[in-house]
């Protein structure tokens, strides 16, 4: 089964991100992956400290992705699985493709922010060329109406 990754952040455009790849999966009977990821200089204190604060991140993570999950599961017939990575999100990401060969699509959400798409799709379309698989980059101002249009 071709597998849908998305990038669950704190960003506004990581929305239609989600949405986008739930779209996709449920009308090519694919899958999606839920990618998170623990910044390492979250955690730069005393070892006791940082594993608690590292506990509270995987927690809120987990209940934010149980918002997409739900409405995955409700409106687009698709159950996504959570992955929680800790590292530099780039070279996290890269790492995820390469361990789950089943991920057929990179799904990203532009920021509409005239300073630019936000640092992961400026980072990643860098080094797409050298990717194993391709990258789809949804408009963070993109409409509900015309992405259900597109997928």
């Amino acid at each position: 089964m071709r597998k849908f990754m998305v990038v669950l952040d704190d960003s506004r455009e990581c929305l239609n991100a989600m949405r986008f790849a739930a779209m996709r999966a449920a009308r090519t009977k694919g899958g999606v992956t839920v990618l998170s990821i623990i910044p390492p200089e979250e955690f730069n204190h005393w070892i006791g400290v940082g594993d608690i604060m590292r506990e509270e991140q995987r927690e809120r993570i987990e209940a934010h992705f149980q918002v997409f999950a739900k409405w995955m599961r409700d409106k687009q017939g698709v159950d996504p699985e959570l992955v929680i990575r800790e590292g530099e999100p780039v070279a996290e990401i890269i790492a995820q493709i390469a361990d789950d060969p089943d991920v057929g699509v990179l799904v990203l959400g532009a920021s509409d922010d005239r300073k630019g798409p936000g640092p992961l799709v400026s980072q990643l379309t860098r080094t797409a060329g050298s990717l194993p698989i391709p990258i789809t980059i949804v408009p963070g101002d993109l409409s509900k109406e015309r992405l259900e249009m597109i997928t």
